[in-house]
C-alpha cells in the first residue's frame, strides 16, 4: 500500500477562542459503490471539518492497484483538493477521518496519530476509523504490548486494530465484533476491506452515525450535512450497538452487543453537530432555535437587543428574540477569515485576543441594553473579553444568557474538556460566575428546559435520563475506568 504522510505544518495552537471552547471529537465517513469514492469522501469530510479541523486522511481499494491512502495536517480544502494527490487515490470503496486529539497528545497532533488506521492482516488489508473515546485504552495498552502488540500511534483506536489482529475469527467483521466487546467507552467506527464497508456504534449510542444511499452506492457518516454535499439521500441513522455490513450484496444489519437503554450525546444537539444536519429525526437548527425559546422562558431579561455570539450562538438567539419580543440584532461580526492557523503572531498580535476573530457592530450596540446568547461558558476567559468589547463598544448593560447548563464535567466519550478544576462551573455557583465575568446578569438553561427543547416534553427523567448528559451532571453512563485509575473522583451518590 502506498502512503502520503506531510509533516506537521506550523501553527498557533493557543489561540485564546479556540481554548475557551469545548472540542468537537472527529468526524468519520465511508463510501462504496462508486467510481472516484476518494472523492466523495473528501467532499463529505469537508461537510464534517467542524469536527476535527487538526488533520484528515483517506483510504482507498482499487482493484488493480489494492489499497492506498493519504494523511495529511490541516484542513480538507488545504490538503485535499490537488488533482495530484486525488490521482493516488483511485477506487470504488474508501473512508476517511477528520481529527481533534481527544486522547493521546492533546492538541499536538502528530502525523502517526493521523486516521484512519490501516493493516495487513491473514485474511487481507482493512483500514479503520473511529469518533468517540475509549474510556478502558489504557489497560488495554498495557495488555497489548505485554503480549507483544508493537503501537505506533498515541490514540486509543490503535487498541481496536490490534484487538481485531489478535482474534481468532476469520472475517473482518466477526474481529471487530470480538475486538469492540473488549472495549468500554463511545465509539462510532467505519471500516473497509477490499470488498466490505462496516459501520458500527457502541451500545448507549454515544456518538451519531447515519447511513446514505448515492447512485449504486452506499455512505456512512457523522452526520447528515455530509450526505448533502455529494447529493446522497439520507436512508435512517445506525442505531445504538448495532453494526451493519456493506458489500455489492446489499447490507446486513447484526446486534454484536447486549442491548441496553440509548444514551445519545446532548451536546451534539447544543453545539458539535452542523445546524443543517437532522439528529433523531429533528433538526439540529430547530432544536437550538427551541433553545432559545425555553431560555426567554426560564430567565426574562428587560433589555433592547439580543446578540448572538456567533456563530454557534445565532439559532438559539433568534429563538430567545421571538420568544422574548426584543429585537435580534448582529451586535457582533465574525471575522470568517481568521484560521487557526494564524501565521506566526507576535506577542502584541496574540494579546489581541478574541478582537482577531470578532468585532463588535459599534453602531447597533451604543447605548442599549445587550442580551449576548452563547452556546456554553467553559472557563470564561472568552466570555469575559466579549464583554469587555461590547461596554467598550458604549453597551448600557450586559446580560448573558447561555444555551446549555452549566458544564461541570469533563467528558470522556470523545470531547477535548479541561480539567475539572479548569471549568468554571465547577467552582463557582451561578451568581459567584456572575461576578466573576462582571455582568449585570446570568442565566443557564436548566436540565429540563434542554430536554424540553430536543423534545422530551416531560424534562429529565432522574430514573433514566434520555441522554448522555455527564458534562452537565456528573452522571456517567460509562465508567471511566482509566480516569478513576488515575484520581478522578465521580460524582458522589445523592
Amino acid at each position: 500500500m502506498s502512503t502520503s504522510s506531510p509533516e506537521t505544518p506550523k501553527s498557533w495552537p493557543g489561540h485564546p477562542w479556540d481554548d475557551d471552547k469545548l472540542h468537537e471529537e472527529c468526524g468519520i465517513f465511508g463510501v462504496i459503490g462508486t467510481t472516484d469514492a476518494s472523492s466523495f469522501t473528501a467532499l463529505g469530510l469537508h461537510a464534517l471539518q467542524h469536527r476535527g479541523q487538526e488533520a484528515g486522511g483517506i483510504v482507498v481499494h482499487d482493484d488493480q492497484l489494492g489499497f492506498n491512502q493519504a494523511r495529511r495536517m490541516g484542513y480538507i480544502r488545504d490538503n485535499f483538493t490537488s488533482q495530484s494527490v486525488m490521482d493516488t487515490l483511485p477506487g470504488t470503496i474508501a473512508i476517511g477521518h477528520v481529527r481533534y486529539s481527544t486522547a493521546g497528545n492533546k492538541g499536538q497532533t502528530a502525523i502517526r496519530d493521523v486516521q484512519p488506521f490501516f493493516g495487513e492482516f491473514s485474511m487481507g488489508g482493512a483500514a479503520i476509523a473511529h469518533n468517540g473515546n475509549i474510556t478502558n485504552a489504557d489497560a488495554l495498552r498495557r495488555e497489548l504490548i505485554e503480549r507483544g502488540s508493537i503501537f505506533q500511534s498515541s490514540s486509543d483506536s490503535e487498541c481496536i486494530i490490534h484487538l481485531m489482529a489478535r482474534s481468532l475469527q476469520k472475517g473482518l467483521p466477526e474481529r471487530m465484533e470480538d475486538a469492540l466487546r473488549r472495549v468500554e467507552g463511545a465509539f462510532s467506527v467505519v471500516a473497509m476491506t477490499a470488498t466490505q464497508l462496516i459501520g458500527v456504534r457502541d451500545a448507549l449510542g454515544v456518538r451519531p452515525l447515519v447511513l446514505g444511499k448515492v447512485a449504486d452506492g452506499y455512505v456512512l457518516s457523522s452526520e447528515t450535512c455530509a450526505l448533502d454535499i455529494i447529493g446522497a439521500d439520507f436512508v435512517r441513522e445506525i442505531e445504538p450497538g448495532e453494526m451493519v455490513v456493506i458489500t455489492d450484496k446489499g447490507i446486513e444489519s447484526r446486534r454484536p452487543f447486549r442491548p441496553q437503554a440509548p444514551r445519545f450525546c446532548i451536546f451534539e444537539h447544543v453545539y458539535f453537530s452542523r445546524p443543517d444536519s437532522i439528529l433523531g429525526g429533528r433538526s439540529v437548527y430547530e432544536t437550538r432555535r427551541q433553545i432559545g425559546v425555553e431560555l426567554a422562558r426560564e430567565a426574562p431579561v428587560d433589555a433592547d437587543l439580543v446578540c448572538p455570539v456567533p456563530d454557534s450562538g445565532t439559532p438559539a438567539a433568534i429563538g430567545f428574540a421571538h420568544e422574548s419580543g426584543i429585537p435580534y440584532g448582529m451586535g457582533i461580526i465574525r471575522n470568517q477569515y481568521m484560521g487557526r492557523t494564524f501565521i506566526e503572531p507576535s506577542e502584541q498580535i496574540r494579546n489581541m485576543g478574541v478582537r482577531l476573530k470578532l468585532n463588535v457592530n459599534r453602531a447597533l450596540i451604543e447605548g442599549k441594553r445587550v442580551i449576548l446568547v452563547d452556546d456554553s461558558v467553559v472557563r470564561g476567559t472568552t466570555s469575559r473579553k466579549i464583554k469587555e468589547m461590547i461596554l467598550d463598544a458604549g453597551a448600557a448593560e450586559v446580560h448573558f444568557r447561555i444555551a446549555s447548563p452549566p458544564t461541570a464535567w469533563p467528558c470522556f466519550y470523545g470531547v477535548d474538556t479541561p480539567q475539572r478544576e479548569k471549568l468554571l462551573a465547577a467552582t463557582m455557583s451561578e451568581d459567584e460566575m456572575r461576578d466573576h465575568l462582571a455582568v449585570d446578569s446570568l442565566k443557564f438553561i436548566s436540565l429540563d428546559g434542554l430536554y424540553r427543547a430536543v423534545g422530551e416534553a416531560g424534562g429529565r427523567n432522574a430514573k433514566c435520563p434520555q441522554y448522555c448528559d455527564a458534562c452537565f451532571s456528573g452522571e456517567y453512563p460509562i465508567e471511566p475506568a482509566d480516569m478513576i485509575e488515575k484520581g478522578f473522583e465521580l460524582k458522589a451518590a445523592e
